[in-house]
């Protein structure tokens, strides 16, 4: 089993469209115009958007949060990700995905890559979005307690 994650990347006017929204790659394979395999290492998180429409509109909005694992550690399968990654958040529908898209807007407005932003924030705007509430902020005193906590877990 390979040591990175990879997600494959396409884009088809008006057809397809998948991206990452965040997270640091260490490699990038093109395949072609249309086409690309980024790759994370183990412990990255990133966020993964699928979208798929027809002529008839949207058929498909998905966005995916996930850790990338080690060989070796549990994970889920995502479409377009290989092997799969630890799920953070999953979330489906425009207007769910759209309030996702928001707090990782709202958390690169404070000047904090979403990659490095607390696991648990991801896991709790999951909770809260799928259930139709409003997720609690990510601050930078949350942000500076999780600082010193993987400190202290690492």
């Amino acid at each position: 089993m390979s040591e990175l994650t990879h997600v494959e990347l396409l884009w088809i006017k008006k057809q397809v469209e998948n991206r990452v929204r965040f997270g640091r790659s260490v490699e990038q394979h093109i395949i072609d115009r249309q086409w690309r395999v980024v790759s994370f290492e183990a412990g990255s998180i990133f966020a993964f958007v699928r979208w798929a429409g027809n002529e008839y509109g949207t058929t498909l909005s998905r966005i995916d949060i996930l850790r990338a694992v080690a060989p070796g550690e549990r994970y889920i399968t995502v479409p377009y990700v290989r092997p799969g990654g630890e799920s953070l958040l999953q979330i489906s529908g425009w207007p769910k995905v759209e309030k996702v898209l928001q707090a990782i807007d709202t958390i690169e407005a404070l000047g904090i890559d979403p990659a490095d932003a607390a696991p648990e924030h991801w896991q709790h705007v999951h909770n809260r979005v799928s259930v139709g509430e409003r997720p609690r902020p990510y601050t930078k005193t949350r942000h500076q307690a999780w600082l010193h906590r993987r400190k202290l877990i690492s």
